[in-house]
């Protein structure tokens, strides 16, 4: 197993392999290199549940030490609490320590800003580079850092989110709404129980013990929530709610036990959003009038833009990243956005992926509407996404393929071609979207229709065109 370095991060695989995995080793040079192009003094770091999560936090916190920075150990937490936490510590960045929807032996660094937002590719590549050359200096015995533990961020997040303007706590307490979460063994286990008493929630919990040995694969995806879906059809339940490890990444069951669908967070809470904008808005845009702007990534469904357009709104594509949908975010003034993975990004709270805030916006919805989950999901126009992958040899030239596709369709009248991530093709009722990954020689085919027939046979013809014009 290879270690993975990103502009994001480094990740692996923790266990005893011999090879790159993610060893201690690691972890000090590129826990130095991050300290190094920060030039700060404070960074906070937070963990998931992990098995290897101690350990790792001990290298990080001890490594920091030795850099002369104060480190603010906020202990068990999620992404968005880690991440708001930076800012609330006026701190100079953050590490999040966690390997999100990765099976257990997987860990990660992530890095985070001084705004506590991810670092862009530039400065991602900048620690990139400090680490392969190993160019940084420790501090002197005199100045070595210290480590100060605060375990008040977990309470702090959850009232920030009770504190949202469009979090209707009164109708959600009215509602009386009775939920089953499934949080996988993690730091959702040990946040989302004080997130649903905050709320007046009457809730269960499945794989609620924080031990990091998790029960499933930890990725929320219907072929992985047999258990809580079983358990949502026995009845009794207004809702079922899924996170990742982490818990940046939301998912809902219906009270009938059936999925309410991933792409499909996103599209409920802009819904909920845009719908009150005409009263209640967190950005205001030109002459101060709401912004209607939403924002999604390249491979995220259709119906957050059919939404937004339903609403008077403007919807615009970013490269898929969590990084490139805050930029876009930004730059259009965009009152919510995210990804079509459950990732929600409502920049009242901060410009980061949150369950948290996913959950309580969904839920006051819920309540203002007085419908169930399923009546919900079919007032949304309905679309099917296929997922395939085009396997190919390590020298081939993806980018010369991806190339060939979009001058195929360059001249389509009946086609819009999207070049700023891989290549789209938008056509009037479907669309499909190719993308190289950036650690393995594949590339991946998203595409999306009516009926999940018509998806996958669109990204099927797309493929046999690579395949035809790579041999």
């Amino acid at each position: 197993m290879t270690l993975i370095k990103s502009i994001s991060g480094i990740r692996g695989t923790i266990g005893g392999h011999t090879g790159d995995t993610l060893n201690p080793l690691d972890i000090v040079k590129f826990t130095t290199a991050y300290a190094t192009f920060i030039k700060g003094k404070r960074i906070v770091v937070g963990r998931d549940g992990r098995i290897s999560g101690p350990m790792v936090r001990d290298i990080v916190c001890g490594t920091l030490v030795g850099m002369g920075y104060e480190v603010i150990d906020i202990g068990l937490a999620t992404t968005p609490t880690t991440e708001l936490a930076v800012r609330w510590h006026e701190a100079d960045g953050g590490i999040i320590i966690t390997a999100s929807h990765n099976p257990t032996q997987w860990n990660a660094l992530k890095l985070l800003n001084s705004e506590g937002e991810f670092l862009t590719a530039a400065d991602g590549a900048e620690v990139l580079r400090i680490a392969e050359a190993e160019d940084f200096d420790y501090a002197p015995v005199e100045q070595l850092g210290r480590v100060i533990n605060d375990d008040t961020m977990n309470q702090r997040h959850v009232q920030s989110v009770l504190d949202l303007r469009l979090a209707d706590v009164d109708a959600i307490r009215k509602r009386k709404f009775r939920v089953c979460a499934d949080t996988i063994n993690s730091v959702g286990g040990i946040i989302l129980p004080q997130l649903f008493e905050a709320l007046g929630v009457d809730y269960e919990i499945l794989n609620g013990e924080c031990t990091g040995q998790f029960a499933h694969n930890p990725e929320p995806l219907e072929k992985n929530l047999s258990g809580i879906m079983e358990r949502m059809r026995q009845g009794g339940f207004d809702l079922g709610i899924v996170v990742d490890p982490d818990v940046d990444r939301l998912a809902f069951i219906c009270e009938d036990g059936t999925m309410f669908g991933e792409e499909y967070t996103l599209v409920s809470v802009a819904d909920y959003v845009l719908s009150q904008c005409s009263t209640v808005c967190s950005t205001e845009g030109k002459n101060g009038q709401c912004s209607m702007n939403t924002v999604s990534n390249l491979s995220s469904t259709r119906a957050l833009r059919d939404i937004t357009e339903r609403h008077g709104g403007h919807y615009t594509a970013a490269a898929v990243g969590e990084v490139n949908v805050t930029t876009k975010m930004k730059e259009v003034g965009a009152i919510i956005g995210g990804e079509g993975n459950g990732g929600v990004i409502y920049p009242e709270s901060h410009y980061g992926r949150d369950a948290l805030v996913g959950i309580a916006l969904f839920l006051s919805s819920l309540a203002q509407k007085g419908c169930t989950a399923s009546e919900l999901r079919k007032t949304f126009p309905d679309y099917q996404i296929a997922k395939n992958r085009i396997d190919l040899t390590p020298d081939t030239d993806i980018d010369a393929i991806l190339a060939n596709v979009k001058e195929m369709f360059a001249h389509d009248p009946s086609a819009q071609v999207n070049d700023i991530d891989g290549v789209k093709i938008d056509f009037p009722d479907r669309w499909v979207h190719l993308r190289k990954s950036n650690t393995e020689p594949i590339i991946r085919v998203y595409s999306e229709a009516q009926t999940m027939a018509e998806a996958d046979e669109l990204g099927k013809k797309l493929m046999k065109v690579v395949y035809d014009n790579n041999r």
